[in-house]
């Protein structure tokens, strides 16, 4: 090992040492530049404020309207449930068996929907159905369950 092959070690990087000095070229304004709001002690940008000029939010005009009480179902086909009888042969399906196996969320609402076939009786229970679906389930066989909870 040798003087002059030693290096720094990573991540031991100084800071920039601003105001102490005209000599080490950082003094004076200290990197701050003239006057106003920015060079003065205290001073912190609100978030999405543009120097005065309008901001982006008000500039960009509202429209169409957000239903708060709106109820978000997750879409669960036919052709799902059966493939999840021919590998696993589960018959009982509710929210948490789907849940149970990835196929919704902690707190979401189930609708099946009619696309698919089903070769066997299901019972299944969940938060809604399609007309279709419900049709296609009790012609296999199966039968159909409203679940109120999660």
């Amino acid at each position: 090992m040798r003087l002059e092959s030693l290096s720094k070690p990573k991540g031991n990087k100084k800071s920039k040492r601003i105001g102490r000095g005209q000599g080490s070229g950082k003094g004076g304004t200290s990197t701050k530049g003239h006057k106003g709001a920015q060079s003065r002690s205290g001073y912190s940008r609100n978030v999405g404020f543009e120097g005065g000029q309008m901001p982006l939010q008000r500039r960009i005009p509202k429209f169409g309207f957000k239903n708060n009480s709106k109820i978000i179902m997750k879409p669960i086909n036919l052709d799902l449930l059966q493939k999840l009888y021919d590998e696993k042969g589960i018959t009982q399906i509710n929210n948490a068996v789907l849940r149970s196996y990835g196929f919704i969320g902690k707190n979401d609402l189930v609708k099946i929907l009619g696309r698919g076939e089903l070769t066997k009786p299901l019972h299944i229970k969940c938060n809604s159905f399609s007309n279709n679906a419900k049709q296609l389930i009790e012609n296999a066989g199966g039968s159909v369950a409203i679940e109120k909870d999660q």
